[in-house]
């Protein structure tokens, strides 16, 4: 028997992979990877979207699924004349309209604030972005202790300067301002995270320029620090609407969307007709509309914010 050596290795080379072989390889290998997550965006994402449209057509009662029957348009006819879909409607609009704005320009004095080269500072950037990281839930629960008309902190410091007490969550006019006002302490640590680092982008040079040429602090906000972070400020603008739209934790913890359904929002109503009342087909329609919704503000926001940035 002959002896294997180096020159009959080279004579029986091993078998080539074509370049169509390896990248078909390489694809399979690649789907491979991908196949746990898009398994999973299927299974809760994809298919629950599907099943809501489909099911906005029918009677889909919980208790009774085999009374099921396609209505066609039934249940988005009900929505046009639901007072309370139009009232909740009007109270998600009125937490989106004012927490976008006052949230964002929140954010970015705090992070005007915290971008100062001061001994300390990384403390208070840690505290302005904790509620961020602590439980919605948990702040919630803490927020309904401090606006407790009897002995919570707000009507007792409040008591100092002759004001109050308020009824903060059981009274329908102040309920809506009052999760309104805990949802801005707690969700502008977050987008001052991101103006942060937006700031600290700026090259220095053109504020010491500035300063040269004589430009006061406004002078230089206006000119020099919102231009540098306008692709930012776009992005926080869509993100803090979509956020806004899905209120529920704080409504749902506080006050059970009351009182007299003045903190009821949309999510809030799908969630309560959905799983509540049982209503599965009439609480998917509120949903697809929802999503609509959401989708064409979010289209003609980004249209918009796109046209002025450019």
């Amino acid at each position: 028997m002959e002896p294997v050596t180096q020159k009959t290795k080279l004579n029986n080379p091993l078998p080539t992979v074509s370049p169509k072989q390896r990248k078909r390889k390489n694809l399979f290998t690649s789907y491979g990877f991908a196949a746990p997550a898009m398994i999973l965006l299927f299974v809760f994402l994809i298919l629950p979207a599907i099943l809501a449209l489909y099911y906005s057509f029918t009677n889909y009662y919980l208790l009774t699924p085999e009374k099921t029957k396609f209505v066609a348009f039934e249940n988005y006819k009900r929505l046009a004349e639901d007072t309370l879909f139009l009232k909740s409607l009007g109270n998600t609009a009125l937490f989106v309209v004012i927490v976008v704005p006052v949230q964002t320009l929140v954010a970015l004095a705090l992070a005007l604030l915290v971008n100062q080269k001061l001994m300390g500072i990384k403390f208070f950037r840690m505290a302005f972005f904790a509620p961020v990281v602590t439980s919605m839930v948990i702040v919630s629960i803490l927020w309904t202790f401090i606006y407790n008309p009897d002995n919570g902190l707000a009507n007792s410091i409040l008591n100092i300067v002759g004001l109050g007490p308020f009824q903060f969550l059981t009274d329908k006019d102040q309920a809506m301002y009052s999760i309104i006002f805990m949802s801005i302490w707690q969700g502008a640590g977050y987008q001052m995270m991101i103006f942060l680092a937006g700031l600290q982008d700026i090259p220095d040079h053109q504020y010491e320029a500035a300063s040269i040429d004589g430009a006061n602090a406004w002078q230089k906000l206006i000119h020099i620090t919102i231009p540098g972070i306008r692709n930012i400020l776009a992005f926080i603008a869509i993100v803090t609407m979509i956020a806004a739209t899905k209120l529920f934790i704080q409504p749902f913890v506080m006050t059970q969307g009351g009182p007299l359904d003045s903190t009821k929002t949309l999510v809030y109503m799908v969630y309560e007709t959905g799983f509540k009342f049982r209503d599965v087909g009439y609480s998917s329609a509120i949903a697809i509309l929802f999503f609509v919704i959401v989708l064409i503000i979010s289209i003609l926001q980004r249209k918009f914010i796109k046209e002025n940035t450019e």
